[in-house]
């Protein structure tokens, strides 16, 4: 299946680009997509993804066993300071 991974501020810097189209097997999870993200992006990547948020089709993640559809966005989401 492939999905669409958009990064934002600091996960865009970290990934060295906005968005991408990302391949996986079938029945792939959240956990799945973030590994393959940290194996694509090995430089920077990795350790930021211990602190982001995900959205899933606009809906916040917070079970990363949930798992993807074809053509799903996920958006990588650094922590954001301020109020």
């Amino acid at each position: 299946m492939t999905i669409v991974v958009r990064y934002f501020a600091a996960a865009r810097a970290a990934a060295g680009v906005e968005e991408e189209k990302v391949q996986l097997a079938a029945g792939a999870s959240v956990a799945d997509a973030v590994a393959e993200l940290a194996r694509l992006h090995p430089a920077g990547l990795p350790r930021l993804l211990e602190a982001v948020s995900y959205l899933l089709d606009g809906i916040a993640v917070r079970d990363l066993t949930r798992p993807l559809r074809d053509g799903a966005e996920l958006d990588v989401l650094p922590p954001f300071a301020g109020g």
